[in-house]
């Protein structure tokens, strides 16, 4: 079997483009000390990460296979019934690329870590094709 070899701009063509994506997003590794891992790997999401002292507002930060791929904010449902509004809400880091989508999901009975009615707030760097993968 004879095999061929791709010119190395061909070569970068044969690569997903959910791999380059994933490669531009930033480490982990430079998460601040007071951010820690606070939860095993979600399907459709991996690791959360976040400064206690944050929580239960965020900013969350998830993280698959190293790689930050989205921001997340809880917001209780309480909050939203009164009309509270967060007009500056900060990620707290510039080094993000753009949104590629939001998921906004209503948990009315909590889950674990926020157990009262809220909203999870995901603003993911990858695409949702490339999410709806991960296990």
């Amino acid at each position: 079997m004879k095999h061929v070899v791709l010119p190395a701009f061909l070569a970068v063509l044969a690569v997903p483009a959910s791999a380059h994506e994933m490669k531009s997003l930033p480490d982990a590794s430079t998460l601040g000390k007071d951010i820690i891992k606070i939860s095993p790997p979600v399907p459709q999401m991996g690791e959360h990460w976040a400064d206690p002292k944050v929580l239960p507002l965020g900013p969350i930060y998830g993280v698959k296979d190293g790689k930050i791929v989205f921001v997340e904010f809880m917001i209780s449902k309480e909050d939203f019934d009164k009309g509270k509004s967060w007009p500056n809400l900060m990620i707290g880091r510039e080094d993000l690329p753009s949104v590629n989508h939001v998921a906004i999901e209503y948990l009315p009975s909590g889950h674990k870590g926020y157990e009262v009615p809220h909203y999870d707030i995901h603003l993911y760097f990858v695409d949702y094709a490339t999410r709806q993968q991960w296990n």
